[in-house]
C-alpha cells in the first residue's frame, strides 16, 4: 500500500516536472520570437518613415512669367506621367500669393502697395522615395530646365544629403542589431532544445538499445518540438499585434506608416522561423545523443 503511495506521488512529481519543462521551453521560444519579431516591426516602421520623409522633399518648379496657364497644366501632366513622380501640385500665382499672406500673417498685395506681384506659379513636385537623392534630382532638374517656360527649379540640397546620410545609418545600425538578435534567438532556442533532449537522453538510449532506428527515435521528439515552436510563434504573434494595436491606439498617425502587405511578412517569417528553428535545433540536439557514448550521457 505504502509502495503504491510512493509510486504515485513519484509519477506526479514527474508529471509536475515534465509540464514545467514544457512551460519553460514554450515561454522561452515565445519570448525569442516575439522579440525579433518585435524588432522586424520597429524596422518596418523605420524603413516607412524614411520613405515617407523623403516622398515629402519638395521640388519647385518655378515657371516663366507670362506662361499661359494651359501650358504650364500640360507639362504637370507630363510630370505626373513620369516614373519618379509621385505627385504633383500645380500653385497658381494667386494661390502662391494667399499662402504668402497666410505665412506672414498680412496682405501681401496690400504690403507690396504699387508694386507687381513678383510672385510666379509654379508646380510643386513629389518623388518617389528611390529617387528622391541628390543624384537622381540632380539628372530630373537638368531635364525639367530644358523646357522653355521653365525659369528655375529649386530644392534643398543639404537637406536631402542629411536625409541620406542619416538614413544609412540607421539602417546599418538595425542591421546589425538585427544581426546580433537573430544568433541570440537561435542560440537561446538551441539552449532550449537541447536542455529538453538532455533530460530525456536515457530514454534515447534505452529506445537504441532495443533497436530502434534513428528515424524512430527523432520523429517524436521532431514532432513535440515542432508544435512547440508553432504555438511559441503564435502567441508571440498574438503579443505582437496587442502591441501594434495599443500602439496605434495612442498614436494613431502612426496608420499611414503601415503596410500590411509587409506586417503578413512579417507574420509568416515568424511561423516559418519558429518551425526551422525547433526543427534544426532538434535534429541537431537528437544527433549528438545518439551518438555518444555512454560516459557522455552522465556529463
Amino acid at each position: 500500500m505504502q509502495a503504491n503511495i510512493n509510486m504515485k506521488s513519484e509519477n506526479s512529481t514527474t508529471k509536475r516536472r515534465l509540464r514545467g519543462s514544457y512551460l519553460i521551453s514554450l515561454m522561452s521560444i515565445m519570448l525569442v520570437l516575439f522579440v525579433l519579431s518585435l524588432f522586424s516591426s520597429l524596422m518596418l516602421f523605420a524603413n516607412r518613415i524614411s520613405d515617407y520623409i523623403k516622398e515629402n522633399i519638395g521640388f519647385e518648379v518655378v515657371m516663366k512669367k507670362g506662361v499661359k496657364e494651359k501650358d504650364i497644366i500640360d507639362f504637370q501632366h507630363v510630370l505626373d506621367k513620369k516614373e519618379y513622380v509621385k505627385s504633383t501640385e500645380y500653385i497658381s500665382k494667386e494661390e502662391a500669393t494667399r499662402r504668402l499672406s497666410e505665412d506672414l500673417g498680412k496682405d501681401i498685395l496690400e504690403w507690396l502697395g504699387n508694386v507687381e506681384n513678383p510672385l510666379l506659379p509654379s508646380i510643386d513636385v513629389r518623388f518617389k522615395s528611390e529617387y528622391a537623392n541628390n543624384d537622381s534630382i540632380a539628372k530630373i532638374e537638368q531635364w525639367v530646365l530644358k523646357n522653355k517656360n521653365v525659369k528655375e527649379v529649386y530644392f534643398q540640397k543639404s537637406l536631402i544629403h542629411s536625409i541620406d546620410k542619416n538614413v544609412n545609418k540607421i539602417a546599418a545600425l538595425l542591421l546589425l542589431i538585427g544581426f546580433v538578435l537573430l544568433i541570440m534567438a537561435v542560440t537561446l532556442i538551441s539552449h532550449t532544445v537541447r536542455l529538453s533532449v538532455y533530460s530525456k537522453r536515457f530514454v534515447v538510449r534505452s529506445m537504441q538499445l532495443v533497436g530502434a532506428t534513428e528515424g524512430f527515435i527523432i520523429k517524436p521528439f521532431m514532432k513535440y518540438f515542432v508544435i512547440q515552436g508553432v504555438i511559441g510563434a503564435i502567441l508571440s504573434l498574438v503579443l505582437l499585434t496587442l502591441f501594434l494595436v495599443a500602439t496605434l491606439k495612442n498614436v494613431p498617425e502612426l496608420a499611414v506608416l503601415i503596410n500590411f502587405g509587409n506586417v503578413a511578412i512579417i507574420y509568416v517569417s515568424v511561423l516559418v522561423l519558429g518551425v526551422l528553428l525547433t526543427t534544426l535545433s532538434t535534429y541537431f540536439s537528437m544527433r549528438k545523443y545518439l551518438t555518444a557514448d555512454i560516459d557522455e550521457l552522465y556529463e
